[in-house]
């Protein structure tokens, strides 16, 4: 068994990270966050790059790869801050769209349209949906529900919209210009990636084919916990440049204990959440029967990894780490983002604890 990534997947990772560096820098990642948020024109620059529709079967317009593939480009989006719809359009969205055989699926890998997945109740948890109200009225459904923490709905013009009725899970879409739908951004912590709430009034909607998604939520998780790994390894980068370069009685502060073992700390931390998250993917990727398990352990670990060396990135820096002005802050909230959305690390380890007492 191969446990390193092909040659390929390396060049794609270059590739991406040369992208990003040179598209979006963290001084426009941080314009981009304090000013009017992502401008969806740009999503074609990903689009035009192939990597929208990594996983997306070959006749669908896609490239036809893995999940694995995939997470190669999540974890570059991590590292850089990446203000725009890629967990939203792809990882939630695309994997939506692929299970239901989705009329509109070209024009989401072209980029000519940008998904999003509106999922979680009015009281802010995934765990526990509440039923959409939904009334039959063909050929349509009408929706009445509330979604919070939509990402990037701003960016987005078609919704998924993940509810219960009497026949079990189901998934509907519809547009966000349909009538009855009304909606607003949320203010949270991390402008770089923004949440909305949507209400659905009697909102037309049309269920995919195809019965229940569970493995959506197990993709999401791993992916979350793939970019904290990101998130975390950009942060401890920006330590170890500053411990090297800043002098305190004629050393670098890096040879003093204080400041190298939090960092080494760091450094082992995500590791050991870098190897969990690959194979949370991987198990994700080949419908394990450990994938919901692994996910959510995944995504627990490495969120915790990731607030932690941006905790510690920011001791690194002495006071200048915690002026506006500084990068850091911006990938601690990207961090603490990560750690809330879709369950909290206790949350998820309560779901791990349940699936193997629950395994005969």
């Amino acid at each position: 068994m191969d446990f390193t990534f092909s040659d390929e997947q390396e060049a794609l990772r270059a590739s991406v990270r040369g992208f990003l560096r040179d598209r979006y820098p963290i001084e426009r990642v941080a314009g981009i966050a304090d000013g009017d948020g992502f401008d969806r024109s740009e999503w074609r620059w990903v689009a035009d790059q192939g990597w929208i529709g990594i996983s997306v079967p070959e006749q669908d317009g896609g490239a036809g790869l893995s999940f694995l593939d995939e997470i190669v480009v999540v974890e570059e989006m991590g590292r850089a801050l990446y203000p725009g719809p890629y967990l939203s359009g792809v990882i939630l969205g695309i994997a939506a769209a692929c299970a239901g055989s989705h009329p509109r699926l070209r024009a989401l890998v072209s980029g000519e349209r940008i998904a999003t997945v509106a999922w979680a109740g009015p009281d802010g948890r995934f765990d526990v949906d509440p039923a959409p109200k939904v009334e039959y009225d063909e050929p349509n459904d009408l929706l009445t529900a509330t979604k919070m923490f939509v990402p990037d709905l701003a960016s987005a013009d078609l919704l998924f919209v993940l509810g219960s009725s009497s026949d079990g899970t189901w998934l509907w879409w519809t547009d966000r210009d349909d009538p009855g739908l009304s909606w607003r951004e949320l203010p949270t912590v991390d402008a770089t990636r923004r949440m909305g709430e949507v209400v659905f009034d009697h909102t037309p909607a049309w269920q995919l084919a195809g019965g229940p998604r569970p493995a959506l939520r197990d993709r999401a998780l791993a992916a979350l916990a793939v970019e904290a790994v990101g998130v975390g390894s950009a942060a401890l980068d920006l330590a170890l440049g500053h411990a090297r370069q800043r002098e305190q009685f004629g050393k670098a502060i890096g040879s003093f204990q204080a400041v190298s073992h939090p960092l080494a700390q760091s450094f082992m931390e995500l590791e050991t959440a870098r190897s969990l998250a690959y194979w949370a993917a991987w198990a994700v990727d080949q419908v394990a029967p450990e994938a919901p398990a692994a996910a959510a352990a995944a995504k627990a670990r490495a969120s915790e990894a990731a607030v932690s060396a941006c905790e510690r990135a920011i001791q690194a820096h002495g006071g200048i780490g915690f002026t506006w002005e500084h990068p850091l802050h911006r990938f601690y909230k990207r961090a603490l983002g990560i750690s809330a959305f879709m369950g909290w690390p206790a949350e998820l380890r309560a779901r791990v604890a349940s699936e193997l007492l629950d395994r005969p």
